[in-house]
C-alpha cells in the first residue's frame, strides 16, 4: 500500500460508514474533506511543494530528489511530468513552504492521523539519501508546529526515523509522547524491579546489586528530564 493509500486510508476512517460519503453531497460529520487525499490535487500539490523545499539541495540533484519524493508519494502516471516539473519550480527556494504547510493543515485540521502520517512521509524523503541536515530537520520541525504535532509528537518521529541514542524516553521503554501516567508507571515498575532488598532477597550478589543500584540512579536521572522538559512545554503552552 502507498503512503498516499494509507493516509487516505486515515482520513476515510474518520468519516461516517455509508458508501456515498466521498461522491455524496454531504459534509462527513468529522469534517474532513470529501475528498480523499490521493485524490484530492490541492493535497498533491501541497504535498509535493513541500517535498521539493525539502530537497532543494539535495545531492542528488533535482531528478534523482524527485525520484526520492516519488518512492514515497507516488504520482499517478498521467500526471507525472506535470507534478516533476511543479516540483522542479517549487524547489528552487523555500519561499512559500509556510503556505503549502499551512493549506493542508487547514483542511485536514479534524484528521490529526492524516497530518501525522503525511509529516511522516516527509521523513521519509528527507533521510532517503542516508543523511538529515540541519535545515532539512529545521524544516521538518516548522511543518509538524504548522501542522499541529506536538513537540513531543515530533520527538517521536524524530526518533522512529533517526533513533534515540541516549533519549531519556528510550532508557524508560516509553514513546516521547506517551501520557504522564505511562511515564510514571514505567519508571516505578523499572525502579521496583532494580531495588536492591528485592535483589537481595533473590540471592543476587553484591556486585549485581551495585550494578542495579547505578542504573536506578540513571532511570531517576531519565525520568526527572522527562518530567523537566514536560513542565517546560506546558509553561510555554501557557
Amino acid at each position: 500500500m502507498t503512503l498516499l493509500r494509507k493516509i487516505a486510508s486515515l482520513a476515510s476512517r474518520r468519516r461516517p460508514r455509508r458508501p456515498s460519503v466521498i461522491q455524496g453531497a454531504a459534509k462527513p460529520d468529522c469534517g474532513c474533506p470529501e475528498t480523499l487525499p490521493e485524490q484530492d490535487p490541492a493535497f498533491t500539490s501541497a504535498i509535493t511543494a513541500l517535498g521539493a523545499k525539502l530537497l532543494r539541495k539535495d545531492r542528488r540533484g533535482a531528478n534523482g530528489a524527485f525520484e526520492a519524493f516519488n518512492q514515497v508519494f507516488p504520482t499517478r502516471p498521467e500526471s507525472g511530468w506535470q507534478v516533476r516539473r511543479f516540483f522542479g519550480l517549487a524547489g528552487k527556494t523555500t519561499l512559500g513552504l509556510e503556505g503549502y504547510a499551512e493549506s493542508i493543515a487547514r483542511r485536514y485540521r479534524a484528521c490529526p492521523k492524516v497530518l501525522e502520517r503525511a509529516l511522516d512521509g516527509l521523513f521519509r524523503v528527507a533521510k532517503s539519501d542516508g543523511v538529515v541536515t540541519g535545515e532539512e530537520m529545521a524544516i521538518l520541525e516548522r511543518v509538524s508546529t504548522l501542522f499541529g504535532v506536538s513537540p513531543l509528537g515530533f520527538k517521536r518521529l524524530k526518533a522512529r526515523h533517526l533513533g534515540r541514542g541516549d533519549d531519556p524516553y528510550s532508557l524508560l521503554h516509553v514513546e516521547p509522547d506517551a501520557p504522564d501516567e505511562e511515564v510514571h508507571a514505567a519508571w516505578k515498575s523499572a525502579v521496583v524491579a532494580l531495588h536492591p532488598d528485592r535483589l537481595t532477597g533473590r540471592g543476587e550478589s553484591a556486585e549485581v546489586v551495585a550494578r542495579a543500584e547505578e542504573a536506578t540512579k540513571s532511570l531517576n536521572a531519565a525520568f526527572e528530564e522527562v518530567m523537566r522538559e514536560r513542565a517546560s512545554l506546558a509553561r510555554q503552552a501557557a
